[in-house]
């Protein structure tokens, strides 16, 4: 007999996880949260929680005293145990929201007793994020592996017991589709975004602002940083006094690699807050990720938020949401060429006074948003009530 309603076991907290609970509470359908932080998913009963916070020391022990990479090594590390404890708090016909590594457990013990399992899709199928990124650290000669070879093996553990992915983006569909799930196990998602900070400046562009690149989040082979430093290169020689900002956060893939661009003049900046993030774009002229796998960069969303033109690679989510020549241009992975062949071209309309339309963005990654996805979801456990904004 089934509960009818879903339980989320992962470690940790984040935005869109908690508007799947939060949904799923509005719905009736919520039956527990599982984590290891303090806290549950902001807008749901503390009744409901479950929680094993000495996991999550751990895991911010070892992120404050080992390298990047062994930091997230170590995280990976807990995850069968999280899996083990979080297994006690589900009961017989209980649906499952996790993802990747987090609960395979779980996974199998839900499918064994009647109940659904639902994978939440923030990357692409685990094989093809391992394919692609394999193959740029051979490129580099990276030491390091993607990730750790045991943690792809309990990855795709996870696919294996999952009965339908969640998916923020066509990129990531599509990896699934490749690897035979059917179309109808995909459920289309979005990840709800607070876009209410990053609008288009007030102020007209400066006459003598230089034409400014920028690129928020980390510095990494995956989001193809090489291929962007490249570009700026190149691009300076078309034109000279051409800006680049970005963000002071990089891996240790991407140290030797940074040396080599070491002449560049790259404005830096620490993380900000979203308030100084929104600034900063606002002060910029195009935003860029070349990145080589996402399963939705939120970071090119805010951009284009903010008003500014996106150069994107089909394998980030967020080029979904571009339309050739209007908003932004979608470049292939591993190209610096076409980035400074899109680049010359939004200088050219800039220059011109052409404007980026973003007033879609905030209904597009809004909360009503990822109820109308997420209908054929709850279609599956059954009668949900119909919310007043969606009649």
């Amino acid at each position: 007999m089934t509960t009818g309603k879903i339980s989320i076991a992962v470690p940790f907290r984040t935005d869109y996880y908690s508007a799947y609970a939060r949904l799923l509470y509005d719905k009736g359908k919520l039956r527990s949260s599982i984590l290891w932080t303090r806290k549950s998913f902001l807008g749901t009963p503390s009744e409901d929680f479950k929680s094993i916070p000495i996991l999550g020391l751990a895991a911010f022990a070892g992120a404050k005293t080992l390298s990047p990479y062994h930091a997230e090594a170590f995280r990976f590390a807990l995850y069968p145990l999280f899996d083990a404890w979080a297994r006690r708090h589900l009961l017989p016909g209980d649906h499952l929201i996790s993802s990747y590594a987090y609960a395979n457990r779980c996974f199998r013990w839900v499918r064994k007793h009647g109940g659904k399992t639902f994978l939440d899709g923030g990357n692409s199928h685990p094989q093809n994020f391992w394919d692609i990124i394999s193959e740029e650290h051979r490129r580099w000669n990276c030491p390091y592996p993607p990730v750790p070879k045991w943690y792809l093996k309990r990855a795709l553990e996870t696919v294996e017991e999952t009965d339908y992915v969640l998916s923020p983006s066509r990129f990531v569909s599509e990896s699934f589709l490749q690897r035979g799930f059917g179309p109808d196990q995909i459920i289309p998602v979005v990840y709800p975004q607070n876009l209410d900070l990053f609008k288009p400046s007030e102020e007209p562009r400066p006459k003598d602002r230089p034409f400014t690149m920028i690129s928020t989040g980390g510095l990494s082979l995956r989001k193809g940083t090489p291929y962007l430093l490249e570009a700026f290169r190149l691009l300076r020689k078309r034109i000279p006094d051409a800006r680049l900002l970005l963000t002071d956060s990089k891996t240790s893939s991407i140290l030797p690699i940074l040396e080599k661009y070491r002449d560049l003049p790259i404005e830096w900046a620490p993380y900000l807050g979203h308030d100084l993030l929104a600034k900063r774009l606002q002060g910029a002229d195009i935003f860029v990720l070349p990145s080589l796998e996402e399963g939705l960069v939120r970071t090119a969303i805010q951009a284009m938020s903010c008003g500014l033109p996106v150069i994107l690679t089909p394998n980030t989510g967020a080029s979904d949401y571009v339309v050739e020549g209007v908003n932004g241009s979608i470049i292939p992975i591993r190209d610096s060429g076409a980035i400074v062949e899109k680049a010359l071209f939004w200088h050219e309309k800039i220059g011109a006074g052409g404007i980026i339309d973003s007033s879609d963005l905030h209904s597009n990654f809004s909360m009503k948003a990822l109820r109308q996805k997420m209908v054929p979801m709850l279609s599956l456990l059954g009668r949900v009530p119909v919310m007043p904004d969606e009649r």
